[in-house]
């Protein structure tokens, strides 16, 4: 990864192999590209833009997938999903209904790393609709946030849902129809053929007010590096 670092104090961390696809374009091409937040119907967060060779178009839906656990060596179902940014957030919220009324969470950070590599800090234990008031009110870092992602998990049934640093949605559990239950009553529905924005080179993108408000998210989780 590598970081560019414009007058705006905005920071923009590209994978590797996006970096060609910059040298390819003028600076001036690049600025204008990443200005782009809508295709179509779907309306992309400040979070992350595709590169400038577009070789994936942002789109909404979702599809069936499979996760290994690299120690387990156990398969997972999975769902990965993509919504317009005006609809997102409401649907992370609502995902996190089928986890039950006790939940623990891992907040996720790359801020500090250049490597494309991020920290994990653990909350254990906290009530649904107290996690969910909190988070009502970061909803701007964690929706426009290239360098921040959280999940919420209930160890017991087992579940999780992962709102990730790319604005992606993933959903793991051997149940899967619950979430299916409420993507689809959220006007989202399976696609075989849909590809996301982590599939092909992106951009990532993150602000200092970000940076705090991440902080005092963290404070209010009551989570600390390690």
């Amino acid at each position: 990864m590598g970081f560019l670092k414009p007058n705006n104090a905005k920071s923009i961390r590209e994978d590797s192999s996006a970096q060609s696809a910059r040298h390819s374009a003028s600076s001036t091409q690049l600025e204008e590209h990443l200005k782009i937040a809508r295709y179509g119907s779907y309306l992309l967060t400040d979070a992350v833009r595709p590169a400038f060779d577009l070789k994936v178009i942002p789109g909404a839906g979702w599809r069936k997938d499979v996760y290994r656990d690299a120690e387990t060596e156990i398969d997972v179902p999975v769902i990965m999903a993509s919504q317009t940014r005006e609809k997102l957030f409401d649907l992370f919220m609502d995902l996190l209904v089928p986890l039950g009324d006790e939940v623990d969470v891992v907040l996720e950070t790359s801020h500090d790393s250049s490597l494309g590599k991020h920290d994990d800090l653990y909350r254990e234990s906290i009530e649904l609709p107290i996690l969910k008031s909190m988070l009502y009110d970061y909803e701007d870092v964690l929706t426009n946030d290239g360098c921040t992602g959280i999940a919420v998990l209930n160890a017991q049934v087992p579940m999780e849902v992962q709102f990730d640093e790319h604005k992606l949605l993933m959903m793991y559990g051997h149940d899967l129809d619950p979430f299916i239950e409420v993507l689809e009553s959220h006007g989202l529905y399976q696609s075989d053929t849909i590809r996301f924005i982590t599939e092909a080179e992106h951009i990532h993108s993150s602000t200092e007010e970000h940076i705090e408000q991440f902080n005092e998210l963290r404070y209010q989780l009551g989570v600390e590096f390690s």
